[in-house]
C-alpha cells in the first residue's frame, strides 16, 4: 500500500503546484487540513507563499491542525517537509509585518534581506545555487545543485547544526534547514524543475 502524503491546505498559494509535483514523482496525496488526516499520514508537507504572519495566522485558524502537525512529527516522526514559508514557519518567531510567533520546531528568526551590496534586489527571486553544508552533505533530501528562490526574508538559524544549506544574494543566506525527521527548504522544488522533482522523490524515499 502506497504511502500518504498530507499536504496541509490553509490557504496557501503554491498549494496546487506542490501537489502537481508531489504526484509528478509519483506521491499519493490527500490535501487537507483535517487533524485526524494528518494524524494518520505518513508524510506531512507545508507549503506556503506570501507574509509570514499571513501564514502563521492562516495555519492557527485550522482548528486542531498544528497540535494534529505536532503530534505526528514531533512525536510520531513522520517525515516533515517545509517548503518557502512554510520553512520559515518552522522559526520561533517572524518579523514581517511585527511580530508573529512560528512553531518553534527549529530555534532561529525569520528576519527581512539586507543585502550588503545596494545593488542585489530584494525580493531574491530567480534561480540559484544550493550549497548544502559539510555536515549535510549526505542528507537523504537535500543535494547541491540550482533552484528557483522568491522570497524578501530568510531564516536567521540559531544553531548552525540546524542549518543544512546555504545559497548567496547580496552575502550568505539559508537554504535549507533540518533536524531529525524534520526538513524545510527556502527555494520552490514545485518550480525548480529536474532538481526540484529529485528532491520531492528523495523526500518520498526518506526514512530518518
Amino acid at each position: 500500500m502506497a504511502e500518504i502524503v498530507a499536504l496541509v491546505d490553509y490557504g496557501a498559494g503554491n498549494l496546487h503546484s506542490v501537489e502537481n509535483a508531489l504526484r509528478k514523482v509519483g506521491a499519493e496525496v490527500i490535501v487537507t487540513a483535517d487533524p485526524e488526516t494528518l494524524r494518520a499520514a505518513d508524510r506531512i508537507v507545508l507549503p506556503g507563499v506570501g507574509s509570514f504572519r499571513a501564514c502563521a495566522e492562516g495555519l492557527r485558524a485550522v482548528d486542531g491542525a498544528i497540535e494534529a502537525m505536532s503530534e505526528r512529527v514531533l512525536v510520531g516522526g513522520a517525515p516533515f517537509l517545509g517548503i518557502c514559508v512554510g520553512m520559515q514557519l518552522l522559526a520561533d518567531v517572524g518579523l514581517e509585518h511585527g511580530s508573529t510567533p512560528g512553531l518553534g520546531w527549529i530555534s532561529g528568526e525569520v528576519r527581512p534581506l539586507a543585502p550588503k551590496d545596494r545593488d542585489v534586489k530584494v525580493p531574491h527571486m530567480g534561480w540559484n545555487e544550493v550549497a548544502p553544508l559539510p555536515h549535510a552533505r549526505d542528507h537523504a533530501v537535500l543535494d547541491a545543485g540550482e533552484a528557483y528562490f522568491l522570497h524578501s526574508y530568510h531564516f536567521q538559524a540559531e544553531r548552525g547544526a540546524d542549518i543544512l544549506a546555504m545559497t548567496d544574494h547580496g552575502g550568505s543566506l539559508v537554504a535549507a534547514v533540518g533536524r531529525d525527521n524534520i526538513a524545510g527548504v527556502q527555494f520552490h522544488p514545485e518550480k525548480s524543475q529536474s532538481y526540484g522533482l529529485g528532491l520531492l522523490a528523495n523526500f518520498l524515499e526518506w526514512r530518518p
